[in-house]
């Protein structure tokens, strides 16, 4: 009897044990959620925060627009009409680097036709060390596309109509991407010998022949893995330029 005592006494002991040790795991695990959940588009980031969040692969990802988010858009980049919903959108999560080396928490709405590939690419990119400056929402802006251009920074979806028209850009339907806006803007030359540009900050980097930060081109990574997983690029057009703009091929 004495010895089976202390053997349910000692199984005890291990049960307590075993149990203390799952609570200070969940307790771990829940501070690196909470972590991750505090995180704000734009923040920076430090690699060790990554890594007690759960690593590299749990901050990619696409997933249906959060209410918050949803909230946030309202009257900016979302406008009530009749071809275009939140079911036919989708918030990726992702992190990017700067062009110093620094560590970004970015995200961006896009159509759910091309949510999986454009989080594959940027994880690609991010891979890569491929510097992204930043990646917020455009409501950050009000939805204004000259300010955010203006701030380099890089977006998809906006319901908005194609610069100097009144046609849908495909922006207003989630199935274009803009990276770098700043450093790689658009222009059109007008008949009258005058060129249009957005940003308008943005003159001195419409000459492709010099080099300078952010800057894509055809060797770039950013037009490589684009054009690779089904999208063309602006730099490409003739009639006007748009060096910051990736679009989906839609067959006819």
């Amino acid at each position: 009897m004495k010895h089976l005592k202390l053997l349910t006494l000692a199984a005890i002991l291990t049960l307590c044990s075993a149990f203390a040790a799952c609570s200070a795991q969940e307790k771990a695990v829940s501070t690196s959620a909470s972590a991750l959940t505090e995180w704000q588009a734009g923040q920076t980031v430090s690699m060790k925060a990554v890594k007690a969040f759960g690593g590299v692969d749990k901050c990619f990802a696409a997933e249906p627009i959060p209410d918050g988010v949803w909230q946030r858009m309202q009257g900016k980049t979302y406008k009530d009409n009749p071809y275009i919903g939140r079911d036919d959108l989708r918030h990726i999560r992702a992190l990017h680097w700067d062009y110093d080396g620094k560590i970004h928490v970015g995200e961006m709405i896009c159509n759910k036709l091309i949510a999986d590939r454009v989080a594959r690419i940027l994880r690609q990119l991010f891979d890569a060390k491929y510097p992204i400056q930043r990646m917020v929402l455009p409501d950050v802006y009000d939805a204004d596309d000259e300010k955010q251009m203006r701030d380099n920074n890089s977006s998809s979806f906006c319901y908005r109509a194609i610069a100097g028209t009144k046609k849908l850009s495909k922006h207003a339907r989630g199935l274009a991407i803009d990276i770098n806006t700043l450093y790689n803007p658009y222009y059109k030359d007008r008949a009258d010998g005058t060129r249009y540009i957005q940003p308008a900050t943005a003159a001195k980097y419409c000459d492709r022949t010099k080099e300078f930060p952010y800057k894509i081109d055809h060797n770039d990574l950013c037009f490589r893995l684009f054009t690779e997983a089904g999208f063309e690029w602006g730099g490409d057009w003739t009639s006007c330029k748009d060096f910051q703009h990736f679009e989906l091929i839609e067959q006819q």
